[in-house]
């Protein structure tokens, strides 16, 4: 209010000013006051107007917010599973809060506010432009695995099934595009700003200028090698702001590399060509698909991350399942439900060895030392963070929790393999679009200081336990064996990293899918050599696999 009525003083005086203190000797200059009054009441007006307008869109916003809180609220962990959900709950609390901000900030009540949320910072979690980068990477990583497209994800869909809450607005399209464009990455800039074009044209209420979209998808279509649509675009832009600098600069650009493009295609084949095709084509020269071991690779995770993958019949039908017995106290009681997967490596997975009840202790002791997963530099030794890498993890001790001994022995157990040189339990917990790209377990040769400081010799094996369903994506594949493993609560997969003689195999390269929609939890053992020299013995030949 003191604002408000700061306003009309200001207002008031700027007519009245000329008067000196005379307006009240004449009923001429009096009778002014009128016109002075109706400018007053029009200038107030104005401003109710626009904070009334103000106040609306900050009642629609917190009113959206309230709704998607409560159905959230219900089951947040299946919520919050849907990438596109979490895509936006951190839109939310980053772009849209910033806007909400903007608005609270124009009077004292609502600084008073702001100040106090800011004060509670040592229990709340804000998210920054780290975190939406992340989170907008990690759709394009989704996207691109499992072949997702544009228009149905916007639409909140996945494999042609309703998944979000609700569908994507021109804006969050626009956003993802934008994070796209910050990263360098044009080809899905252009995905998400054309989407965006789309959503924005059907709008009733806008969310985002059109011209914005038009900036972006004009460069990063240049960027992709299409010069004429840049230009094209250009000029689309340039017709609603004829001002627009960068446009201005961009399209002089654009007519010189479009002219520069044609005099070279020209000067290739040595005769005219037709300029409107020359035009149309996105590059000069064609460009040829290298088809090296890289890219065989990641076509294969992909599929096997897809469920394209399958085991040949005749690799098939050598494959059984049968109960574990053994000498253990646990394996006789309770024989383990075993089945062969793989053959060559051999590769097992055994069920139910892990119950609910360990499995929400092992989570609770897990969750409060989450830090970001590491990988180990092969050159320098050194643990890192690593963008092939993305989720969270810790480690558990036996002396933690009677139930962490208990599973340490139960692997024990199963495997044949001491536990008394293995690494503590390792606990992972996959976000949006978490993965962890095709890698080895063991140290290969190059890296001769990768576990030097324990001193119990490379990763002879690995334990691999799945502490939740994945409702879709998630999968541990091995781009080389053709094998994908599908997490199922309570089950474990198992395999041998090196051969009887020490040496690496290589066939068990493998591979963390992204979680397309659900949760993952898991928990490793890396079990080492040392300590099991008479319980898996050496080949007495030492080129013999």
């Amino acid at each position: 209010m003191t604002e408000m009525w700061g306003l009309v003083y200001v207002c008031v005086v700027l007519v009245a000013s000329p008067s000196h203190g005379e307006v009240f000797t004449a009923m001429s200059d009096i009778s002014r006051l009128l016109t002075t009054e109706g400018e007053m009441i029009r200038a107030v007006e104005n401003y109710i107007i626009a904070q009334e307008e103000r106040l609306e869109k900050l009642k629609r916003d917190v009113y959206e917010m309230e709704r998607v809180h409560d159905e959230a609220a219900r089951s947040p962990e299946a919520f919050l599973g849907n990438p596109i959900n979490t895509y936006l709950l951190v839109k939310r609390l980053t772009v849209d809060w910033t806007d909400m901000q903007n608005i609270m900030t124009d009077d004292s009540m609502g600084k008073a506010m702001l100040n106090n949320l800011t004060s509670m910072a040592d229990f709340l979690r804000w998210p920054d432009e780290e975190d939406l980068a992340g989170v907008a990477v990690a759709l394009m990583r989704l996207q691109d695995t499992y072949n997702l497209d544009t228009a149905q994800l916007a639409r909140g869909h996945i494999y042609g099934k309703k998944q979000a809450y609700r569908e994507l607005t021109a804006a969050d399209c626009f956003e993802l595009g934008r994070q796209s464009y910050n990263a360098g990455d044009h080809y899905h800039t252009m995905l998400w700003m054309n989407e965006a074009l789309k959503r924005q044209e059907m709008e009733s209420n806008k969310t985002v200028d059109h011209s914005d979209i038009l900036e972006y998808l004009a460069f990063s279509t240049y960027m992709q090698g299409n010069v004429r649509q840049a230009l094209k675009l250009t000029d689309e832009l340039l017709a609603e702001k004829p001002n627009h600098q960068r446009a201005q600069g961009n399209k002089v650009y654009y007519e010189e590399a479009l002219q520069a493009q044609y005099a070279k295609k020209r000067g290739e084949d040595g005769v005219t060509m037709d300029k409107e095709a020359v035009e149309k084509g996105y590059t000069v020269t064609e460009n040829a698909e290298v088809a090296n071991d890289w890219q065989r690779e990641r076509r294969a995770y992909e599929r096997l991350c897809r469920g394209e993958g399958k085991l040949s019949p005749s690799a098939s039908k050598k494959l059984f399942c049968y109960y574990q017995h053994g000498p253990s106290e646990f394996l006789r009681i309770s024989p383990v439900k075993t089945e062969m997967v793989h053959i060559n490596p051999t590769v097992y997975i055994y069920y139910d060895v892990l119950s609910d009840s360990e499995i929400a202790v092992i989570k609770e002791l897990a969750t409060p030392n989450f830090k970001r997963a590491t990988v180990q530099n092969y050159k320098t030794g050194e643990l890192e963070t690593a963008s092939y890498r993305i989720s969270k993890s810790s480690w558990l001790k036996n002396e933690h929790h009677e139930v962490v001994a208990t599973v340490n022995q139960r692997i024990e157990s199963i495997t044949g393999l001491e536990m008394d040189t293995a690494e503590e339990l390792q606990v992972a917990n996959y976000g949006i679009g978490g993965h962890y790209e095709p890698h080895f377990d063991y140290a290969r040769r190059e890296e001769k200081d990768a576990f030097k400081s324990l001193g119990t010799g490379n990763r002879i094996a690995t334990f691999l336990f799945y502490m939740t369903d994945v409702e879709a994506g998630g999968a541990t594949v091995f781009p080389y064996i053709n094998l994908s493993l599908w997490p199922q609560k309570g089950a474990a997969a198992f395999w041998h990293n090196l051969h009887p003689n020490g040496e690496g195999d290589t066939l068990t390269r493998h591979a963390a899918c992204p979680v397309l929609v659900g949760t993952k939890w898991v928990s490793n053992k890396w079990i080492h050599e040392r300590g099991q020299e008479f319980r898996r013995p050496c080949a007495l030949n030492r080129n013999e696999l």
